[in-house]
C-alpha cells in the first residue's frame, strides 16, 4: 500500500532564500540585488516565497568555479 508519506514532496528539492542565504553565507539582500540584477542562481516565485532548486544552485556554482560570471 503506498500512501503520501512514501512520496517525496513536490517541493523537496527546493531551497527558499533565507536557507541559501545562509548555506552561502550571504545575506538575503544579497540573493535579492543578484535576481534583479540578472545574476546568482536560478530562481522562481510562487506568491511571495522564492525559491530556488537545488540542483540548479550546485549547478550555478560550478559554473562560478568554471570562470563564469564571478570572475
Amino acid at each position: 500500500m503506498s500512501g503520501k508519506a512514501d512520496r517525496p514532496g513536490l517541493l523537496s528539492d527546493w531551497i527558499n532564500r533565507e536557507d541559501l542565504a545562509q548555506q552561502l553565507s550571504v545575506t538575503t539582500d544579497t540573493l535579492a540585488r543578484w535576481a534583479t540584477q540578472g545574476s546568482g542562481p536560478p530562481r522562481i516565485r510562487i506568491g511571495r516565497r522564492v525559491l530556488y532548486r537545488r540542483s540548479s544552485v550546485e549547478k550555478w556554482l560550478s559554473e562560478m568555479e568554471m570562470g563564469g560570471e564571478g570572475r
